[in-house]
C-alpha cells in the first residue's frame, strides 16, 4: 500500500506491517538522511474517512510528527535533517513504531557513536481523518508556519514573485543553470515541480519561499 524514498536512495518497498492499523520503514544510515518521500502505491486506497499520520522514530531520542497522507494526498516529502524535535508526549502510535524497533533490535543502536549508522523508524499510522487534523494542528510548526505565510500572503506580487523565483530555480537546476528563449522547458519538468510545490504547501504553508529552500 505505502512506498518509500529517501533522497539518492532507491525505492524502499519493504514495509513491515506492525498491525492492522500501524506499520513501517527502516531507514538505515539515518544519520545521512535529508529528505524523504512517502507515498500510496495506489493498489489500496484508504477507507472513507481514513488517512494516515506518518512519524519518524530514532533510537533513544523519540518521535517527530511528521505529517499525513490520505486519498487526496497521495504522497508528501519531509525534510529529516536539521527538523528533528523529539515528541514528550506518549501514545498508542509511538508504542507500536517502539516495540517493534525493540523486537527487532535496533534499540541497540542508540548508543553507536556514528549516527549515520542509526537505524531510524518511518512510521505509518491509520487513523480517522479528524484526529489526524487535530494532530497537525497541535503541531509547533504549525503555528510557526502560520505565522510565516502571513507577510507575503498580504502582498500577492511579492507571492507571486516568490512562486515564479521557485519555479526558474527548479527548472534552471536542470538546464545546466540558464533559462532563455532558446532554452527547451518540457512539460514533465514543470508538472513535477507543480507536484512538489502543492506538496510543501500542503504541508507547511508558503513559509518555504521566504527562506528560499528547493
Amino acid at each position: 500500500m505505502f512506498g518509500c524514498c529517501v533522497a539518492g536512495r532507491l525505492l524502499q518497498t519493504n514495509l513491515q506491517q506492525v498491525d492492522e492499523t500501524h506499520a513501517l520503514f527502516e531507514l538505515p544510515n539515518a544519520g545521512a538522511i535529508n529528505h524523504v518521500c512517502v507515498f500510496l502505491l495506489g493498489t489500496v486506497p484508504f477507507p472513507d474517512g481514513y488517512g494516515c499520520t506518518v512519524h519518524f522514530y530514532w533510537p533513544g531520542k523519540g518521535f517527530q510528527l511528521l505529517g499525513m497522507l490520505s486519498n487526496d494526498k497521495p504522497s508528501a516529502i519531509f525534510r529529516l535533517r536539521g527538523s528533528f524535535t523529539p515528541q514528550q508526549t506518549a501514545s498508542a502510535t509511538h508504542s507500536a513504531f517502539s516495540s517493534a524497533s525493540a523486537s527487532s533490535g535496533m534499540g541497540m543502536l542508540e548508543d553507536t557513536p556514528a549516527a549515520a549508522e542509526v537505524t531510524a523508524i518511518l512510521g505509518l499510522a491509520v487513523e480517522p481523518l479528524p484526529a489526524i487534523a487535530a494532530q497537525l494542528a497541535a503541531l509547533p510548526s504549525a503555528a510557526a508556519s502560520t505565522s510565516n505565510a502571513v507577510a507575503p500572503l498580504r502582498d500577492p506580487t511579492l507571492l507571486a514573485e516568490r512562486v515564479v523565483k521557485h519555479l526558474f530555480n527548479y527548472v534552471s537546476g536542470f538546464t545546466g543553470g540558464s533559462v532563455g528563449a532558446d532554452v527547451v522547458v518540457p512539460m514533465g519538468l514543470i508538472v513535477k515541480w507543480y507536484e512538489s510545490f502543492v506538496g510543501k504547501v500542503r504541508n507547511g504553508g508558503v513559509a518555504f519561499l521566504e527562506r528560499g529552500d528547493e
